[in-house]
C-alpha cells in the first residue's frame, strides 16, 4: 500500500486526462443503477479522487481552464437555447421572478448572518450576495429531456441571469467599497463600460456572424467562430468588472436566432460541452469540496446548516411564489426551484473576491470558517438543485405526452421525400426539411437522386451515391436517420412518384431549376410534369444565402386556399421554419384567408411572430418585390389547374417570378389538392409530360399584348 500510495497523486497531464475520461464514463452508467442523477456522479466522484478525498488526482491548470470552459458552456447554452420569444411575451414575469429570486434569499441570509451567527455587516452582505446568485449546475438534465424551450425552463433561466447581475453588481460595490480612491468614479466608470460592451456586443456580433455564415460553411471554422465570440464576450464582461459566465450567457443570447436548434452547428455545440467541458467542471467542483470539515465541529454543521437552510429556503420561496403569481403548475414551480437553488462557481468567485477584503490588518473579510461552510453549502445545494431538477423534469415530460397524444393524430402520415441532384443545393433542401419536420415524430427523410437511363448512367449513379453519402454524414451530425435511394430511370418525373408511392411519402421538397443556360424555361424539364401528376405537396426553393441568417418570411396566399385540403400542410411547415429560425412571418392575402391562418397559428404556434397583411388580388404581387430584402425568403402558395384556388393569373407566375424576383431567396409550394393521383392511370393514352404553355395560352397572350398596345 505504501508502494501504491507513492504514485498518488497523479501529476501526469496524460494519466489525469484518462482517469477524467474514465469517470465521465463510468458516473452515468454508476448512478443510472442507483437511480441517483449522472450529475451528482461527477461531483460525488470530483470528492473521492480530490486533495480532501483519496488524494488520487491533483487539480492541476487543466481542471481550471477545461472547469470555466465548461461553466461558460453552460451558461452560452442557456442563452443559445432560450425560447426568445417567450422572453419578449412575459418580459414583466422574468423581472418578478428575477427580483425575487435574487432579493428574498439575499434578505434572508443577511438578517441570519448578522443575528444568529453574529458576522458583520459586509461579511452578512457578502454571505447574501452569494446565496442571491445561484449556478446553473442543473441546466444539462434539461437538454437530456429535451425541455429548453419550455417556459419555466426560460424563466428559470432568466431569472438566474437577472439575480446574478444584481448580485455580481452589488459585490464590485462591496469590493469599490473596501478599496481606497475607487469611491467616487467607480459607478459612472463601470456603466460606461457596462453600456459600451452590450452596444457592441448587440451591433458587431450579428453583422459579423452573418458575414461569417454568408461566406464560410465550413463545420470546424463555424463551430471554431462561435467558440470566440463565446470567450471574446466573456473576457470583455471579466474586464469590466462583472464574472465571464454574464457575457457567455449574453453572446448566447444574441447568437440565439443564428444558430437553429436542429441545426449540424447546434448539435456539435451541446455534444462537445455535454461530453467534455461541461463533466470536466462538475469534476473539477468536486474536488474543491472538503467533507471533512462538516465533523470538525458542532459549530460547523450550524453554520452549514443555516448557509443552506436559509439560502435554499429564500430560492423555493422565490420559486413558488412566482409560480402561483404567474398560476403555473406545481411541476413548473418544482423546475424554477430545481434550476435556481444550486450555487457552484459563481459562489467560488464572490468567496475569492471576500478573501481578498482586508478589514483590518492581517484579518480579512471572509475567514476559513466561513469559507468552510460555503464551500458545504455549494455540495448540499447542487445535489438538492439535481435531485429536484430531475423530479420536475419527468413530470413535465408525463404532463407533455399525455397532452402530445391528444393533440397529435395518430394517423399523421409526414414523411418527407427529397429530390437532390446538385451537390451545391442537396445541403440546404436537407437542412430545410429538417426545420421543417415534427421532431416529435422522429421519422426518417428520404432521399432520391434519379438518375437518366442512358449511355452515361453508370457514372451519373457513383455521383449519385456519392452525393446521398455526404448528405446522410450531414443529418447524422444532427441524430436524423436518412434513408437513401438512387433510382435509373428514362423519365425523371416518373422516377420521382415512382419511389415517391413506394416509400408511402407525404411531400415532396426539391430545389428550383438553376440550370437556365442548358434549359431557358421556368420549371426546367420535368418540374411541370411533376406537380401535374402528383397531387400531393410539392415544395421548389431557391436560396441564395443560408438559412439561419433569414430575418423574414414573406408568404402570398391566393384566395380560396383554405378550402384546398393541403391548407393546414403547408402551413405547418411554414410555421415551423420560422419557429426554427426564429425569425417573422408575415402573410399576404385575402381577409377570409388571414383570419384562418392566424387562428392557426394562435392556437399551434403561438411564439411564432406573425404579421398579416391584406392583398386584395393577385395582380398586386409584383409590387412586393420591393419590399424583399436579400435575407427575406419569399413563399409563394400556387395551385394547379382545376383546382379550387387556381386562377388565370397563376400563368404568369413563371414570367413574374423571374422578372420581378430575380435573385432572391424563393420557395414555391403547390399543396395537397383534390383529384385523381395520376400516377395510379400511367398509360399509352394519358400523356405523361405537359407543354409549359398550350396553343391557347399563346393566342390569349397574344391577344391580350394587342389590346394592350391600342390602349
Amino acid at each position: 500500500m505504501i508502494l501504491l500510495a507513492s504514485y498518488f497523486p497523479i501529476t501526469d497531464p496524460t494519466l489525469i486526462f484518462f482517469v477524467v475520461l474514465l469517470i465521465i464514463l463510468l458516473a452515468p452508467i454508476v448512478m443510472s443503477k442507483l437511480r441517483i442523477p449522472h450529475i451528482i456522479g461527477m461531483v460525488l466522484a470530483g470528492i473521492v479522487i480530490g486533495q480532501y478525498g483519496l488524494d488520487i488526482l491533483e487539480r492541476d491548470n487543466s481542471f481550471e481552464l477545461f472547469g470555466r470552459v465548461g461553466l461558460y458552456y453552460i451558461m452560452f447554452l442557456a442563452g443559445l437555447e432560450m425560447d426568445m420569444e417567450g422572453v419578449k411575451k412575459h418580459s414583466r414575469r422574468f423581472i418578478i421572478f428575477g427580483l425575487l429570486t435574487c432579493f428574498v434569499p439575499l434578505i434572508l441570509t443577511y438578517i441570519m448572518a448578522k443575528t444568529v451567527l453574529g458576522y458583520s455587516h459586509p461579511a452578512s452582505f457578502l454571505l447574501g450576495c452569494i446565496m442571491a446568485s445561484n449556478t446553473l449546475i442543473a441546466y444539462p438534465i434539461i437538454g437530456r429531456y429535451g425541455l429548453q424551450r419550455h417556459p419555466s425552463v426560460s424563466l428559470s433561466v432568466g431569472s438566474s441571469m437577472i439575480s446574478l447581475f444584481m448580485a455580481l453588481v452589488m459585490l464590485a460595490a462591496l469590493s469599490g467599497a473596501f478599496t481606497d480612491g475607487n469611491t467616487w468614479y467607480f459607478w459612472p466608470l463601470f456603466i460606461l463600460k457596462f453600456a459600451a460592451f452590450c452596444a457592441g456586443s448587440l451591433i458587431f456580433i450579428p453583422k459579423l456572424t452573418r458575414y461569417f455564415l454568408r461566406r464560410y460553411s465550413d463545420a470546424v471554422m463555424q463551430y471554431i467562430f462561435v467558440l470566440g465570440i463565446m470567450f471574446l464576450s466573456a473576457a470583455l464582461t471579466s474586464l469590466i468588472g462583472i464574472e465571464g459566465i454574464f457575457g457567455a450567457f449574453f453572446s448566447g443570447l444574441i447568437l440565439n436566432r443564428y444558430i437553429p436548434r436542429v441545426s449540424p452547428l447546434m448539435n456539435r455545440i451541446e455534444f462537445i460541452g455535454n461530453a467534455l467541458f461541461i463533466p470536466y467542471f462538475l469534476i473539477g467542483v468536486g474536488m474543491l469540496i472538503n467533507v471533512r470539515t462538516i465533523f470538525s465541529g458542532i459549530d460547523m454543521v450550524w453554520i452549514v446548516f443555516l448557509i443552506v437552510f436559509f439560502g435554499t429556503f429564500g430560492k423555493a420561496l422565490a420559486a413558488y411564489i412566482s409560480s402561483l403569481l404567474f398560476r403555473l403548475t406545481k411541476a413548473d414551480g418544482h423546475m424554477m426551484f430545481g434550476l435556481t437553488s444550486a450555487h457552484a462557481a459563481g459562489a467560488i468567485a464572490m468567496v475569492m473576491v471576500g478573501m481578498r477584503l482586508e478589514v483590518a490588518p492581517g484579518e480579512y473579510l471572509i475567514n476559513d470558517i466561513m469559507l468552510n461552510g460555503v464551500v458545504m453549502m455549494i455540495l448540499f445545494t447542487c445535489v438538492i438543485s439535481t435531485l429536484m431538477t430531475e423530479h420536475a423534469s419527468q413530470q413535465i415530460i408525463i404532463q407533455e405526452k399525455a397532452h402530445l397524444e391528444a393533440e397529435i393524430p395518430s394517423d399523421d402520415d409526414e414523411k418527407i421525400l427529397l429530390c437532390v441532384k446538385y451537390p451545391e443545393i442537396a445541403p440546404h433542401l436537407l437542412f430545410l426539411s429538417m426545420l421543417m419536420r415534427n421532431q416529435r415524430l422522429n421519422r426518417e427523410l428520404v432521399a432520391l437522386n434519379v438518375v437518366y437511363d442512358d449511355q452515361n448512367s453508370t457514372a451519373a449513379r457513383e455521383q449519385g451515391l456519392r452525393l446521398l453519402e455526404q448528405l446522410q454524414q450531414r443529418a447524422s451530425a444532427s441524430e436524423v436517420k436518412v434513408q437513401t435511394q438512387v433510382r435509373l430511370s428514362t423519365n425523371i418525373a416518373n422516377g420521382i412518384k415512382h419511389a415517391f408511392r413506394e416509400f408511402a411519402c407525404s411531400e415532396v421538397i426539391m430545389g428550383m431549376h438553376v440550370h437556365t443556360d442548358n434549359n431557358p424555361r421556368f420549371w426546367g424539364e420535368f418540374i411541370q410534369s411533376l406537380y401535374n401528376g402528383l397531387n400531393r405537396q410539392i415544395i421548389l426553393t431557391r436560396f441564395v444565402q443560408p438559412m439561419s441568417t433569414l430575418r423574414r418570411i414573406r408568404v402570398v396566399v391566393p384566395s380560396r386556399a383554405e378550402f384546398e385540403p393541403g391548407f393546414h400542410r403547408w402551413l405547418e411547415r411554414l410555421s415551423r421554419l420560422a419557429g426554427q429560425l426564429d425569425c417573422r412571418i408575415q402573410f399576404h392575402g385575402r381577409n377570409e384567408s388571414l383570419v384562418l391562418i392566424a387562428e392557426y397559428i394562435n392556437n399551434r404556434h403561438p411564439n411564432v411572430r406573425a404579421e398579416y397583411t391584406p392583398m386584395a388580388h393577385w395582380n398586386e404581387l409584383p409590387q412586393l418585390a420591393s419590399q424583399v430584402a436579400p435575407d427575406h425568403l419569399f413563399v409563394v402558395v400556387t395551385a394547379r389547374k382545376g383546382t379550387i384556388s387556381y386562377k388565370t393569373a397563376l400563368e404568369r407566375l413563371p414570367d413574374e417570378l423571374q422578372k420581378h424576383f430575380s435573385g432572391k431567396n424563393l420557395m414555391i409550394i403547390f399543396p395537397d389538392q383534390f383529384g385523381d393521383q395520376k400516377e395510379d392511370r400511367m398509360s399509352f393514352t394519358e400523356a405523361q409530360h405537359h407543354e409549359e404553355k398550350s396553343i391557347y395560352d399563346t393566342i390569349l397572350r397574344w391577344i391580350h399584348d394587342k389590346n394592350y398596345d391600342r390602349h
